[in-house]
Order: C-alpha cells, then structure tokens, then sequence
C-alpha cells in the first residue's frame, strides 16, 4: 500500500476541484517524483471514471490520489439561504442567468464515487469536509487504497486518527480555497500553519501532510524540519502553470497584484470558509452569507460560470492562498523539481 513516507519527493499537488486539476498536472508532478491529486468534488461519476483513466495512461506505476467531499448535515433552517438567494437577485440580473432552487438531496455523488474507487481501486483516496466513515476506511483499505484525512484542528486530527486512516492532511488557516473543517457551520480553526503541525503531533503518530499557503523552497523546508511532517501540500503554486485548467480570467487575476493583492476568507461562494483573492462579490455578499454548503455553492454556480465566459473576475471565486504572489507560469514538472531544489538548499544550511 502506498506510504507519503516514501515519495522520493516529499511534495502533494493538492486537489483542486471545479477545473485547476487535471490529469496533466498531477501527471507532471508525479513525473517529478511527487504526489497528484484529482479532485472529484462537482465531478459527475462517469467524469471522475474518464479522468482516473486518462491518469493512469499518463503516471504509469506513478503514485497518484482522488481526493472526495464528505457531505455533511444541512443547517436546520434553510430561511439564511433563501434570504440570501433573494439577495442574489441583483447578481443575477447583471449576468443575465437565473437561480436555481437549492438541491437539500445533493450528497455530490458520495455512494456512487465510492463505489468507483472500491471497483476500481487508485493508490490513495483523502477526503474532504468531514472524516471518512469507519467502514469506508476499512474498505478502501482492503482494496489496497492508502486513506488520508484532512482536518484543521486538534481535535478532528484525533478523531480521523481514530478511524484508521494512513496519513493526515492539516491544513492551515493560509491556504486557499476551502477549509476542511469538519462542521460546516463553525468558524474555523485560525492557529497558524507551524502551530497547528505541532499541536497535531501532540495528538497522533500519524505522518502529517502540511498544507496553507506554501509556495517556496523555503515554505517547504520550514515545516518539513525535524520529525514533524512527512510532505508539503501545495495547490496555488500550480494554478498559473500551463497543465493546470484553471480558466484566463483566474489567471489574469493571480498575475495581477495591483487589482488582485489580498486574500480573505469568505463563504459568499458556497457557504463554507474558503480563502480567495478579495473582488467584487466577496466585498459585496460576504457580511450577509450564510452557512450553507452545498446550497449556495448550487446558487452561485450559473454567477460563475456566466462571469467566467465574460472574462469578469469579479464574479468568480478566485480561490488562492496566502502565497499567491509566488505563482508562475512555468511548467509543473519543472516547478515541483525546483521547489525541491530550493528546499533542500534551505534544509542542507539549516539544522533540521
């Protein structure tokens, strides 16, 4: 079974859901000896099925990860997302779409991907938004998949070490896109990245994938010193590089500082904390958006997609972390490669 441990190069491309991670960006960071990730997060199953395929034609025997949401329960009033679906109103009409009425059965596909990944088994499956169920733990494994949990704090750390995974994902408060945190509706834990690895380790002997805002050699040689992590998680790094499918607008805006220079956390995009490039809409819904997800991912899913075709950041949820600034356009073969240049440049002057 497949152990973070022993990846010649200790760095994971982190799942990227809704485009950025394709089958050819986790190919090429597998090529330069790290670990991929596709997310199956809004994938369809037969969408999910096509694109393992098209993985394993371009990795070989190289080790690579899906990564899959966990739904979770529902806030009990939905009166919030309605109030705010009325509110999007104005978004709406500026892009000339209409709102869908919310989806309280939508669990993305949960039974069927798993059933998927237990058909046709992949080396790691890491989950998403909650802790895995026991059984599913107990079946993946069985199917000789290694599972990696993420969590954000302490507490869910012991709780999915409880479960028999094989490996955690912690995730800081820097990273972008979506907190993994377990109850959707909790304010997530703001213990800084460096902190967060130490308090887990107090918890469970389990290897530590550290992720949030990482975005150099030297991010990655910081928290891979001494005993504390086994690999470094990045995603922002790789949006801007050419295999990832993250579309113009996305990218105009990552390489744009003056207009785009700071993050915030935000649930105006889907009712769940994710941290992104502060624009117009997150300035405008932020205050007034509720817990939610899935729902108000389900509102402002055709907002999206409608800004995204007229080349309006603005509109678009511009999921980044802290270290956006870092991004280039270089190939992500060559951009793992030289990260793990820099970091063991880092690591061979500093006492570890």
């Amino acid at each position: 079974m497949f152990s973070v441990l022993r990846l010649p190069v200790p760095i994971v491309q982190a799942p990227m859901a809704g485009g950025p991670g394709t089958p050819e960006l986790v190919a090429a960071v597998v090529r330069a000896g790290g670990l991929g990730f596709l997310a199956a997060g809004y994938l369809s199953p037969g969408a999910l099925g096509e694109r393992i395929a098209r993985t394993r034609e371009l990795v070989g025997p190289g080790p690579f990860g899906v990564n899959v949401f966990v739904p979770r329960p529902l806030p009990g009033d939905l009166a919030p997302v309605y109030r705010y679906r009325a509110e999007l109103a104005v978004e709406a009409e500026r892009y000339g779409v209409a709102l869908p009425e919310p989806d309280v059965q939508d669990t993305d596909h949960w039974e069927r991907k798993l059933e998927l990944l237990l058909a046709d088994p992949v080396p790691v499956v890491s989950f998403t938004f909650g802790p895995p169920p026991a059984a599913t733990v107990e079946a993946l494994h069985a199917a000789g998949t290694a599972v990696v949990a993420t969590v954000t704090s302490p507490r869910e750390a012991a709780e999915a070490a409880g479960l028999g995974v094989d490996a955690l994902c912690v995730q800081g408060p820097e990273a972008g896109g979506h907190r993994g945190c377990f109850d959707p509706e909790a304010d997530p834990d703001d213990t800084p990245l460096p902190l967060l690895l130490a308090r887990v380790r107090e918890r469970t002997g389990l290897p530590l994938i550290a992720a949030g805002g990482l975005a150099t050699g030297a991010d990655i040689a910081a928290v891979l010193r001494g005993d504390t992590t086994a690999a470094a998680q990045l995603g922002t790094a790789y949006l801007r590089t050419p295999e990832a499918g993250t579309g113009a607008a996305y990218r105009a805006a990552l390489a744009d500082p003056g207009a785009f220079g700071r993050t915030t956390v935000t649930r105006a995009f889907s009712g769940r904390p994710a941290r992104g490039l502060r624009n117009r809409f997150i300035e405008d819904h932020s205050a007034t958006a509720p817990a939610g997800y899935p729902l108000l991912h389900q509102l402002t899913k055709p907002l999206r997609a409608a800004a995204a075709a007229a080349g309006d950041p603005h509109g678009l949820s511009l999921w980044a972390g802290t270290g956006h600034r870092h991004t280039t356009r270089e190939g992500a073969e060559e951009l793992t490669r030289r990260l793990w240049r820099e970091a063991e440049g880092v690591r061979g002057t500093t006492p570890s």
